[in-house]
C-alpha cells in the first residue's frame, strides 16, 4: 500500500513544477518571438508590441531569403556536408575508439597522449591554412569533411562507452572464430547506438551551423555553405538598421515586405528549425550515452 505524501513533499513537488515551468518558458520564449517577428508584415511590426501571435501573418521574409538564387545551392551543400561529415566522422572516432580502447595494443599510451594533445594546443588559423592549401582542399568540398573528421573529446567519450561493454561478451565472439572487425562491426557498434547517436547529433549540430571555414576555405559560389550564404543575406539587409526614424517611417508608408528586422529573425528560424526538428528523433539515447560515456568505472 502506498504512503500518502506529506503537506512538506505536496509544496516541494509544487515548487519544482513551478521552476520548470519558469525555466521552459524562459527557454521558449525567445525563439517563439522570434518565428512570431519573422511571420508578422514587416511594416506593422515596426509598431511593436508583439509577444504571442502575429497581427498580420505573411511569408514575405521567408520568400525574400528563398528568392535569393544561392540559397538552394547552400541548402544542398550544407545537408550532403551534414550526411557525409556526421557519417565518415562517427564511422572514424567509432574505429579509433575502439582501439584505443584495447589497453594491450602497442603504443597504447603514446597514440592516447597524441590524440589528447591536439584537444590542448594547435597551430592557429595561418598554419592551418597553410596545411589545408598544400593538400589541395581550397575550393573544395572536402575541406567540410576531412579537417574536423576526428573529435577528440568526443573519441573519448565512445572510448569509455566501450570499455564498460562486458570482456566476456568479447572473449565469447573470438572462442566462435570471430576476428576483430567482426567484433566491431556484429557486436560493439550495435551496443554502442545510446553513444553513437549522442555523438551524432553533437556532429550534425557543428556541421549544419557551420560557417567560418566555408567563409575562408571556399570561394566558388556553388560550395557555399547554408550558414554562409544566411549570413551574407543579413549583411545586405543589416544597413536598414541603421536608417533614421524619417527613413523607417517613409519605407514605413511605402509598404516595403520585409524590413532589416524581419529579415534577421526569420533566418534565424531558417538556420535553426531544421536542426531542432532531430533531435527528438535521438532524445531517448542523449542522456544515456553522454552519461555512460562520460562514468568511469
Amino acid at each position: 500500500m502506498k504512503s500518502k505524501k506529506s503537506i512538506a513533499e505536496y509544496m516541494f513537488d509544487t515548487a519544482l513544477y513551478l521552476f520548470l515551468t519558469v525555466i521552459f518558458i524562459v527557454t521558449f520564449y525567445p525563439f517563439w518571438n522570434i518565428l512570431v517577428i519573422s511571420l508578422n508584415d514587416a511594416t506593422d511590426t515596426l509598431r511593436g508590441g508583439l509577444y504571442f501571435w502575429p497581427r498580420e501573418i505573411t511569408f514575405d521574409s521567408y520568400l525574400a531569403i528563398f528568392r535569393n538564387p544561392e540559397i538552394w545551392s547552400a541548402i544542398r551543400v550544407t545537408l550532403l556536408r551534414t550526411i557525409i561529415g556526421t557519417s565518415l566522422s562517427i564511422f572514424c572516432i567509432s574505429m579509433l575508439a575502439y582501439s584505443l580502447s584495447k589497453r594491450h595494443l602497442i603504443g597504447w599510451r603514446f597514440f592516447s597522449f597524441f590524440f589528447i594533445f591536439t584537444m590542448y594546443f594547435g597551430g592557429g588559423l595561418i598554419p592551418t591554412y597553410m596545411v589545408i592549401k598544400s593538400l589541395g582542399l581550397i575550393d573544395s568540398f572536402w575541406v567540410f569533411i576531412f579537417p574536423g573528421l576526428i573529435g577528440v573529446f568526443l573519441m573519448i567519450l565512445v572510448r569509455t562507452f566501450i570499455e564498460q561493454l562486458p570482456g566476456e561478451i568479447e572473449e565469447s565472439a573470438k572462442i566462435d572464430g570471430a576476428n576483430d572487425l567482426q567484433i566491431f562491426f556484429r557486436i560493439v557498434m550495435p551496443l554502442c547506438v545510446p553513444v553513437l547517436a549522442t555523438i551524432g547529433l553533437f556532429l550534425a549540430i557543428g556541421h549544419w551551423n557551420s560557417w567560418y571555414d566555408s567563409y575562408i576555405y571556399t570561394y566558388k559560389p556553388e560550395l557555399k555553405t547554408l550558414q554562409a550564404v544566411l549570413v551574407k543575406i543579413l549583411n545586405q539587409f543589416q544597413t536598414a538598421s541603421m536608417m533614421s526614424d524619417a527613413q523607417q517611417l517613409a519605407k514605413s508608408n511605402s509598404r516595403v515586405p520585409v524590413s532589416s528586422e524581419s529579415i534577421r529573425m526569420a533566418v534565424t528560424m531558417v538556420a535553426t528549425l531544421p536542426i531542432v526538428l532531430v533531435y527528438p528523433f535521438v532524445q531517448k539515447y542523449f542522456v544515456k550515452g553522454m552519461m555512460m560515456g562520460a562514468i568511469k568505472s
